[in-house]
């Protein structure tokens, strides 16, 4: 049947077919499956048929064959499933049956075999397996050389039956979750090749075990949390290492000289350390090596004489550390792929050979001190992905050159002295995703092209000396996410075409000379978050399309010339968080609209507006931000005038009928009260029966009154209690919910009574403070015994809840974001405010998590107000600010912080102590406290 030779499948199942299975068949290499199962064949099979090169399926199972598996059944490449069950089939199974590796299923049951398993290999890696390792019963296939199980997701403590499998060549236990220290290894002396990385063991490594694995050619330990050890000695003995992988497993001190007689080497990684001193002359003798990473130690001194001897050299990193010096020693490294030497302290010019570098790819200087221009023709021969050269002191014109191949990606040139203008050859640079070239000293038109570059997505122009308009093209830019150009002298119209730029998420094109009108069709752009046109000199109205901006969350048009009425359609953007349009031309009255927006700020003053204003705007936060308005008023207010003035006479007119109608109201609520009383079971234990007034201030708008808070206040909406008082979680009628903390006088003994401050202490911190990682206040309830403070309610509880409680856990990403949300939150505190708040008790108890696992600073009872150098009771005067503000634009108010910040460091390293790269890159935070 396979005589032509076009035979792919052979499918005889289930049948009463008897004889042998004709030699044919043996040389039918077209098949793809043969399936004869469940008939009476017998004798052997042609010997043929088990290297059948295309078959994927061998299924001879129910029948009555005999004899051995061939041999060159490791030539069946493509063979995934043997299905020899219920023969009789005998001898030994070949060891060659390794060879055959697209094996997924062997069937073997119910036959004569003998002698041993011939398992050579296990690769099951990236395969998702849970559980632990059994190897007591792997380490029992004495043919066994090969283990393979990285990049999953096994757990607990290694075995140490591990050290039964003494043929082990390779052993990859890489990338999964296990606990406990690794187990003695010097019993497995046939290891070539060793990788622990990324597992998660702790404890110290065994390292004198090393001594015994002289075969070693490759060696990953890194990214695991191991105990603090001086750089281990017995790695200097493995002659024939040629990869060794320490990163991130804690190793200090110096590196030896005689790392030099590791001669093999051709990859050194010994990044995210505790590393000293200089880089050792003994490395400029590893001739053979092709990467060497160091960065991220504490490396200091300039670069080592003799390292131009590592002619193979392709991915150098020394990159922050505190290394100096020139970079003569790099001049040789022709073969350099990527050079990484950002935020060190390296000086002088950038050498001239680098221009001749054909292979250089990503080349990464930032930081530094470098000084000079760099050279004419860099990247000329190159295929350039990125270059970074930001934060130097570099001069002159910027290399036209560096995207000559269209490879790059990234061209970041932040904060140099460059002048002259953008070179016209990048607007032909399609593979641009960054161009960043602010706070420089260019000049000129930009090149048309750059405007409409398809694949750009920030456009970072700021603060240099450009001028012209922005071209119509960029409509064509459906990348471009993020525009910069503020602090420039960019003039004309905003071109209508922007608006098809649909990715756009940020416009920022303060202080230019910009004019015209705001184009209609601006609604379109449903993804843009901010954005800040002040400081130009745009006119007419701004368009009611605005309000279609979705997603919008910071409007600023100051100081332009808008005229007509400010939009109804702002009140819609839920998003929006902060709203200037202060220094215009703007007539009407406030729209009732923005009353229902969460405002961080608002300012409308220094305009024409007229009217009354909103009453929910009327917020302390809110002082000043319709100051400038003569035709404003509001009742109550002191910077507005009162809207209704009357005469005197008319006052004592309308008091006294006021005065008459107030006491007919109070006695009709007394008689009602009273009444109600007599009728109603009250728990005598609610806090709402202790005081029958309340005095309300509120700091954010409500949607909620005291009523309908007090009301909630029962024993079964206790969620927490503490030593002033209760904290209930109130449900509100329109579905959202909130936390109140009860301070009664009830509960505080007369001798405690100095407990009060810490409600005074809480009031004036929280009511001024806008910040993400702060706690919301939203107002405060009193009455003649008893203060509540209505927070917003933080549906995960603190910190301490879920650091331990044993059925809830968090991995270390959501820890480093809880870190750095702290940080960002006592940063705030510390600089964010005009009146710093030293918050003095920062521990996991007073984080409190949101339902996004955000964190928020809480409990301000013990807060100090730092005011004029001086460390204040905060129960004086606290003076609120702008949430989100930047950190740089009060970083010169005197606040003596360091003691808050020592605390933080001890939550941090008691939070983190698990984790030291959390820990690292957290604590870099430490450094803006």
């Amino acid at each position: 049947m396979c005589k032509m030779g076009k035979m792919k499948k052979l499918l005889m199942i289930q049948n009463n077919f008897t004889g042998g299975l004709p030699e044919n068949y043996a040389s039918c290499t077209s098949l793809i499956r043969l399936r004869v199962k469940n008939n009476s064949l017998s004798g052997r099979v042609p010997f043929g048929i088990w290297s059948l090169p295309n078959l994927g399926i061998t299924d001879l199972e129910m029948n009555q064959f005999e004899g051995q598996v061939g041999r060159n059944i490791g030539e069946a490449k493509s063979l995934a499933h043997l299905f020899l069950a219920n023969n009789r089939f005998s001898g030994e199974l070949p060891m060659e049956i390794s060879n055959a590796s697209s094996m997924v299923e062997i069937r073997l049951t119910s036959n004569l075999f003998s002698g041993e398993i011939p398992v050579k290999e296990i690769n099951l890696s990236q395969q998702q397996l849970l559980g632990t390792l059994a190897f007591d019963s792997l380490c029992a296939i004495k043919s066994l050389d090969k283990i393979s199980l990285g990049a999953n997701m096994l757990s607990r403590t290694i075995s140490t039956k591990l050290s039964n499998c003494t043929s082990l060549q390779y052993l990859d236990l890489g990338m999964n979750f296990f606990t406990g220290v690794v187990p003695d290894l010097s019993q497995l002396s046939q290891l070539k090749f060793l990788s622990l990385n990324l597992s998660m063991f702790t404890g110290r490594f065994p390292w004198k075990s090393l001594r015994n694995l002289t075969r070693l050619s490759f060696l990953s330990l890194g990214d695991n949390p191991f105990d603090k050890t001086p750089f281990p000695l017995e790695i200097l003995n493995l002659q024939y290492l040629s990869s060794l992988y320490l990163s991130n497993c804690t190793i200090e001190g110096r590196i030896p000289e005689t790392i030099g007689n590791l001669s093999l080497l051709e990859s050194l990684q010994l990044s995210i350390n505790y590393l000293v001193g200089e880089i050792p002359v003994g490395a400029t003798k590893l001739i053979n090596l092709q990467m060497l990473e160091l960065y991220d130690n504490q490396l200091s001194e300039t670069l080592p004489v003799g390292l131009s001897n590592l002619v193979n050299l392709a991915e150098f990193d020394v990159s922050t550390n505190l290394l100096f010096g020139d970079l003569s020693e790099l001049r040789g490294l022709s073969r350099l792929e990527s050079l990484h030497l950002f935020e060190n302290n390296f000086s002088s010019t950038i050498p001239e050979e680098f221009e001749e570098f054909k292979y250089l790819r990503q080349f990464s200087i930032y930081t530094n001190k470098f000084t000079g221009e760099l050279p004419a023709k860099i990247g000329s021969w190159a295929e350039f992905e990125y270059i970074d050269v930001s934060t130097n002191y570099l001069t002159g014109s910027i290399p036209p050159d560096m995207c000559k191949m269209g490879k790059m990606k990234k061209l970041l040139m932040i904060q140099n002295n460059f002048t002259g203008r953008l070179p016209e050859n990048y607007a032909s640079c399609t593979s641009l995703i960054r161009l960043r070239v602010n706070n420089n000293s260019l000049s000129g038109r930009v090149p048309d092209g750059i405007w409409s570059s398809p694949n750009l997505g920030i456009t970072d122009l700021e603060m240099n000396q450009f001028e012209g308009q922005v071209g119509r093209n960029i409509g064509e830019a459906k990348s471009l996410a993020h525009l910069f150009l503020a602090n420039n002298r960019f003039s004309g119209e905003l071109p209508m075409e922007i608006s098809n730029a649909s990715s756009l998420v940020e416009i920022r094109l303060t202080s230019n000379l910009f004019s015209g009108e705001i184009p209609v069709t601006i609604g379109s752009l449903n993804k843009l978050s901010k954005l800040l046109l002040q400081d130009n000199k745009f006119s007419g109205a701004i368009p009611e399309s605005l309000g279609s901006c979705v997603s919008l969350n910071e409007i600023n048009l100051a100081g332009n010339s808008f005229s007509g009425q400010i939009p109804e359609s702002l009140g819609s953007l839920a998003s929006l968080n902060s709203l200037n349009l202060s220094g215009n031309k703007l007539s009407g009255v406030i729209p009732a609209s923005l009353s229902s927006l969460k405002l961080t700020l608002i300012d409308l003053s220094n305009n024409m507006l007229f009217g009354r204003v909103p009453q929910p705007l009327l917020l302390v936060a809110y002082n000043g931000s319709f100051a400038g308005n003569p035709g404003l008023c509001a009742d109550g207010s002191k910077d507005l005038r009162e809207c209704s003035p009357v005469s005197h006479k008319s006052c004592q007119v309308k008091l006294a009928m006021y005065c008459f109608i107030a006491v007919a109201v109070v006695l009709m609520f007394s008689l009602s009260y009273l009444l109600f009383l007599k009728l109603s079971k009250i728990d005598r234990k609610s806090p709402m029966n202790r005081g029958s007034s309340w005095d309300v201030k509120h700091f954010h708008v409500l949607k909620f009154s005291e009523d309908e808070i007090v009301r909630s206040l029962t024993q079964e909406n206790i969620i927490g209690k503490g030593s002033s008082g209760n904290v209930y979680k109130v449900d509100l009628k329109c579905g959202e919910q909130l936390a109140v903390k009860h301070m009664s006088s009830a509960e505080i003994l007369p001798k405690e009574r100095t407990r009060w401050p810490e409600y005074e202490a809480e009031v004036a911190a929280l009511s001024s403070l806008r910040h993400m990682n702060v706690v919301k206040l939203y107002c405060c309830i009193s009455s003649e015994d008893s203060n509540l403070l209505v927070y917003e309610y933080m549906p995960n509880g603190s910190l301490l809840d879920r650091l331990h409680t044993n059925n809830i856990s968090m991995d270390w990403s959501v820890r480093y974001d809880i870190g750095i949300g702290v940080a960002m939150g006592i940063q705030y505190l510390h600089h964010g405010c005009e009146r710093p708040v030293l918050h003095r008790d920062v521990k996991s108890k007073n984080i409190l998590l949101d339902e996004e696992m955000k964190p928020k600073l809480a409990d301000f009872g013990l807060a100090k107000i730092v005011q004029s150098g001086k460390v204040m009771d905060s129960t004086h005067i606290i003076a609120g600010t702008h949430g989100y503000i930047a950190p740089g634009k009060l970083l010169y108010a005197y606040v003596i912080t360091k003691v808050k910040t020592i605390y933080f460091n001890i939550y941090l390293r008691v939070n983190y102590k698990f984790c030291p790269l959390c820990l690292s890159q957290i604590s870099g935070a430490v450094l803006y406290l």
